[in-house]
């Protein structure tokens, strides 16, 4: 299985931006899909993650400004990032877990200028 991340992109703080993971065909079930993000020199965090059934967790840090979903049918995770920080800068990298096993992206860049 492959997970396609984009979206990513420059906007300036207070602007938004939407990314997508796309994962290739498969015929099992995608279980939990989930969103981490990585800043130079910092260690890669949870963002935000949602289940198979649609329950969704995310970091304190982005709670009421970013929103997850997932289509099932098309096998693929959104992330709507709204009210965007300068601290929110990162690669965005998105995650599968997929009958046990883990899947990554290839993350896509977003910059938030200030």
């Amino acid at each position: 299985v492959q997970l396609q991340a984009y979206g990513g992109g420059l906007v300036q703080a207070g602007g938004s931006l939407r990314l997508s993971c796309a994962a290739s065909k498969t015929s099992f079930t995608i279980n939990t899909m989930a969103w981490y993000r990585q800043a130079p020199g910092k260690q890669r965090e949870l963002v935000s993650s949602i289940s198979s059934a649609g329950i969704t967790n995310y970091a304190v840090s982005v709670k009421g400004r970013f929103t997850v979903s997932r289509d099932n049918a098309k096998n693929t995770m959104y992330l709507e990032m709204n009210s965007l920080k300068p601290e929110d800068t990162a690669g965005y990298y998105c995650y599968a877990n997929i009958i046990g096993r883990v899947f990554w992206g290839q993350g896509t860049q977003v910059t938030v200028s200030s």
